[in-house]
């Protein structure tokens, strides 16, 4: 990617602590879902970041769209 291009991501972001919103209780059945059929998990916000910045890329925002567990990560690649 050139500098300056943006990444968009449409994932489920898992809260840091977990509560006992509907929208909490629908991300941890995801990531318990990942963890047994795929070996995987859900990733937090922290996960992201580092996770993006290792790859050049920097979080602009993310808005988070309640009652769904998706979140839109968007990017810029520096």
């Amino acid at each position: 990617m050139k500098n300056g291009a943006r990444l968009l991501i449409i994932e489920p972001t898992v809260p840091e602590r977990v509560g006992s919103s509907s929208h909490d209780g629908v991300i941890i059945g995801s990531d318990l879902n990942m963890l047994v059929m795929a070996g995987g998990r859900e990733r937090t916000e922290a996960d992201f970041r580092a996770l993006l910045e290792a790859s050049g890329l920097r979080i602009e925002r993310i808005l988070t769209a309640p009652p769904t567990a998706f979140s839109v990560i968007e990017t810029l690649s520096v």
